[in-house]
């Protein structure tokens, strides 16, 4: 009996030794499941937006105009920048104009400042918190200043002798306000429409004497642009010759003798506006002698289209053309 349990006890180590040697089976591969591929694109890291860089301008004066961005809020006391701004597309910025600033018939809707003659209103300026003021030639220096010295943004601009300097002042207020695009079709078309008009005047051999009349409150001595001006040199590109350019100074008064000793061929009246008609003219004393006179060459004529340095000085151009060499236009 004994011997008989040793022997079990011997075959239960020997299977206990077997099953320690004997290899583990493997386990059974699973298979993981494909990923389903998403359209939701990575999560990109974030970037900083560019800053823009700020706008710097020398206006006329030399002063610097720095802007961090386009001129949103704009205060304009003279009606020739008040006439480019609209043109270059960035008249529903105006906040603010003087009186004499009527065109385009939407810059009457800006706030009227008043007519400058009393001085400027600094206290609204201070108020109204413009980005930038426009003024022009007819401002002194020294008012600019104080201006500046206030902390107002002022460009101050010069008159345009030629339509090159005509277009190059279109293109700074452009800069300004952030729309050269619009003001470079506007030169393209104001260009092209000079040469057309230099191109019908070319033939022309004939240069009639002109006499602008800018203001008879003296009626023998009344007022009339001298060379140097813009209106003096329309007259010479519509081939003219301006009776002013003889005479000293660029806004002056010539006299009836000197008139009548000059006889000249036309008279262009800019202040018919004013309610002088070319019979008023023609009843001043010894007027009636002069050839303009004479011949009924005494045309009423818009002030505003010469006297103001914007883009309808293109406009004027043409109708002075017209008027002294019709010959050309009749065809």
């Amino acid at each position: 009996m004994k011997k008989s349990i040793v022997v079990l006890n011997v075959l239960f180590v020997l299977m206990l030794l077997l099953s320690a040697c004997t290899p583990s089976a493997a386990p059974e591969p699973t298979n993981t499941p494909a990923t389903e591929p998403t359209d939701i694109p990575p999560t990109a890291a974030p970037t900083e937006e560019p800053v823009p860089a700020p706008i710097l301008a020398t206006d006329d004066l030399g002063a610097e105009i720095v802007l961090a961005e386009p001129a949103q809020k704009i205060i304009s006391i003279s009606p020739s920048l008040t006439e480019i701004l609209f043109s270059v597309g960035a008249g529903d910025r105006l906040i603010g104009r003087d009186s004499n600033s009527m065109y385009p018939e939407e810059a009457v809707a800006a706030v009227d400042l008043g007519g400058m003659w009393e001085g400027i209103p600094v206290e609204d300026f201070l108020a109204m918190e413009p980005d930038l003021i426009l003024a022009g030639e007819i401002y002194a220096e020294d008012a600019i200043q104080e201006l500046r010295d206030l902390g107002l943004t002022i460009y101050w601009q010069k008159n345009p002798a030629d339509f090159e300097s005509l277009y190059k002042n279109i293109s700074d207020i452009a800069v300004l306000t952030g729309t050269e695009d619009i003001a470079d079709e506007l030169i393209i078309s104001m260009t092209d429409r000079v040469s057309e008009l230099d191109d019908k005047l070319s033939s022309v051999d004939d240069i009639p004497l002109v006499f602008y009349e800018l203001d008879a409150s003296d009626p023998a001595n009344p007022y009339t642009p001298g060379g140097g001006t813009f209106i003096s040199f329309i007259i010479s590109r519509a081939k003219g010759l301006n009776l002013g350019d003889s005479l000293e100074g660029s806004w002056v008064q010539v006299s009836s003798e000197e008139l009548l000793a000059q006889n000249p061929d036309t008279i262009l009246l800019a202040d018919a506006l004013y309610g002088i008609t070319p019979e008023m003219v023609a009843d001043r004393a010894g007027w009636n002698e002069i050839k303009a006179v004479v011949d009924g060459e005494i045309y009423p004529f818009d002030p505003f289209i010469l006297s103001v340095p914007g883009p309808r000085l293109v406009d004027g151009f043409k109708q002075v053309a017209e008027i002294l060499h019709p010959e050309v236009f009749d065809n």
